[in-house]
């Protein structure tokens, strides 16, 4: 643990007038603002960083940034701790705003004690997040600090206990994002898991339960911090990391415009904007853009592109579990979770970790009374031995639970093929769609027509004359009498048919009318997901 704070504590008062006591405190005030001293802010930018308080300037809106408890120090004693008592113990917190609605954030400091978690510095985490979920607003943490205090013990323990404690009880209330700007390690790492999003910067942050030399000491395997728990590693091989950027600026840009699309807590709605995007559009491109051959691939991001307002939509996990698309977007200004297969990773089939990565993002949405607008064109899960011995049967389940759970309105399309179990859990209408259209292309079946006619026709395709005619012929028949295009629509199991042209007036009018839903779940503590 690095410590660059050399803060002494001052003089007592001396004996003065109001207007002399007044002076006082802003002398205090302008040394809690100035922090340590240039050399550890020249040291923290040298690191390619920016102070704890430049990043909450860039984080909210100008100038409202009212902070709490800026004079709290610690009273630890020993280990040489009496002798440094600077202002703020290491992280500064408060309220202001983003887009002019209320946000609650808290910063470690690393220029004092490394940032590390004492127990004053966690009291002051608990107070703020305590004052957000009363308030009913987001609450942002910009992590940059070195654990756990040492030198104070187990009581730096149980702060982070606490902060646990308070994310879980925030978790569904109030909009939850972490946002790692430095070195996060041991349990500390653990509050960020518990929180809605995280947000990592390439090169400068890093999150892992044991360092890369307790790993070489157990394992024998010698890895960099970042190989080991970088930005990189989080947003495409653990899941970790919802979002990654190149540099703080950018990172903290884009937790504004997340905040954006979320709403102040779960009584609320988002925020609806006004847009110049018409409702009627037409979206004819669709029709060049998505390939009537279900074995043809296409980028669904295009499709999203041509449904949403202005073509904007931002993509959570973007670059973990590709096969599947998680993106918040707005459609005539109202907000909008979309959950799509994409054809061009996998052929869009369901495996472990897009089963997890769309049931977490359903589970949000879902919270946040975020309506859930899901594209289909599923091949099914894939099938494999490290699959099954995985546990996709209990990862897939977390999707299905998610969707069965969800009261929010859900409206699903299927674009071309939706087969066998993977159709079911993609929020088909048996488990609660509201509202369920198909494409013209659509072919919704058990399997593909030549795996279910060389089930169900093997004998007959066996004891032809040519074999390779009679499947043919056979599989011919099976789509034209089971995977016809209206097949499901005869038996009420899609509600209509429609143009791909018509998409997004077809969607953005249904949203419109299922806006006052209401839905009740049973009366029970809780339920048992999946896990």
């Amino acid at each position: 643990m690095t410590d660059h704070a050399q803060t002494v504590a001052p003089e007592a008062p001396a004996e003065t007038d109001a207007r002399g006591r007044v002076a006082e405190l802003h002398a205090i005030r302008e040394q809690v603002v100035r922090g340590p001293g240039e050399k550890a802010t020249a040291a923290q930018h040298a690191r390619g960083k920016l102070t704890a308080r430049e990043r909450i300037e860039l984080l909210l809106d100008e100038g409202t940034f009212r902070e709490v408890e800026p004079l709290r120090r610690h009273r630890a004693t020993g280990f040489g701790l009496e002798a440094k008592r600077p202002y703020t113990d290491g992280v500064i917190t408060g309220w202001g705003t983003v887009h002019g609605r209320t946000v609650f954030v808290y910063a470690h400091d690393f220029r004092i004690f490394g940032g590390a978690l004492g127990e004053a510095h966690a009291t002051k985490i608990h107070k703020i997040m305590d004052m957000a979920i009363a308030a009913g607003a987001p609450l942002v943490s910009l992590n940059d600090g070195a654990g756990a205090r040492i030198q104070e013990g187990v009581s730096a323990l149980a702060g982070y206990g606490g902060i646990f404690q308070r994310n879980t009880r925030a978790s569904g209330v109030i909009p939850q994002i972490s946002v790692m700007m430095g070195p996060c390690a041991g349990g500390a790492a653990y509050s960020p898991a518990l929180t809605d999003f995280v947000f990592m910067v390439r090169e400068t942050s890093q999150m892992f339960i044991t360092g890369p030399d307790v790993v070489k000491a157990v394992t024998g395997e010698d890895i960099t911090h970042n190989g080991l728990g970088g930005a990189d590693v989080h947003a495409a091989t653990s899941g970790v990391a919802h979002f990654i950027y190149d540099d703080e600026e950018s990172c903290l840009e884009e937790v504004r415009y997340l905040l954006s699309l979320l709403p102040q807590n779960n009584r609320e709605n988002p925020p609806a904007q006004t847009t110049e995007d018409p409702v009627e559009r037409r979206t004819d491109s669709l029709l060049d853009l998505v390939p009537a051959d279900g074995n043809r691939p296409y980028d669904m991001r295009q499709v999203i592109e041509e449904l949403v307002d202005d073509g904007e939509y931002l993509e959570v996990h973007e670059r973990w579990a590709g096969n599947i698309i998680c993106a918040l977007a707005r459609m005539d200004g109202h907000v909008v979770g979309i959950v799509a297969n994409q054809p061009q990773s996998l052929a869009g089939v369901l495996d472990i970790h897009a089963s997890e990565k769309a049931a977490r993002f359903v589970q949000m949405c879902d919270a946040f009374n975020i309506p859930i607008l899901t594209l289909l064109d599923v091949p099914g899960f894939l099938p494999g031995v490290d699959q099954e011995h995985g546990g996709i049967i209990r990862h897939g389940a977390k999707l299905l639970y998610a969707y069965c759970n969800a009261t929010v309105p859900r409206i699903s399309v299927v674009l071309r093929k939706a087969y066998g179990g993977a159709y079911i859990v993609m929020d088909s209408q048996s488990i609660g769609a509201d509202l369920t259209f198909a494409w013209p292309t659509n072919e919704i079946a058990v399997m593909g027509a030549e795996g279910a006619a060389n089930v169900i026709f093997r004998r007959q395709i066996a004891a032809a004359d040519d074999p390779d005619a009679a499947r043919a012929r056979l599989v011919k028949e099976y789509k034209s009498e089971l995977m016809h295009p209206y097949y499901a629509a005869e038996r009420g199991l899609v509600d209509d048919v429609i143009d791909p042209a018509e998409t997004r007036e077809v969607l953005i009018r249904s949203l419109a009318m299922l806006r006052s839903k209401h839905a009740d779940l049973p009366s029970r503590k809780h339920g048992n997901p999946p896990q």
